[in-house]
């Protein structure tokens, strides 16, 4: 998770993870962070591939409520072993 002090919520959040290229990678980003914030609608999701195609950057802004939501969905990404990076 970033380390921003003058972050204030409510407020909405952009959550980017990287990771292998695959069909569910998305999905799965999604599903999970939709777990802790709620459904998110396809049109808050960007995903760009790497130069090579091997991995994927999946972009999803959403709002977020509190402090403590925005730690879950951060140990939830990170409880899935095919996140690489969160930013």
């Amino acid at each position: 998770m970033r380390d921003d002090a003058a972050l204030e919520l409510p407020d909405f959040y952009t959550f980017k993870v990287f990771g292998h290229c695959s069909d569910e990678f998305s999905e799965q980003v999604r599903a999970t962070i939709a777990a802790t914030v709620g459904p998110i609608p396809l049109d808050s999701m960007k995903i760009r591939a790497s130069a090579q195609g091997r991995y994927v950057c999946v972009s999803i802004t959403t709002f977020v409520h509190s402090r403590e939501q925005l730690e879950r969905v951060y140990a939830d990404l990170h409880s899935q072993t095919a996140m690489l990076l969160f930013l």
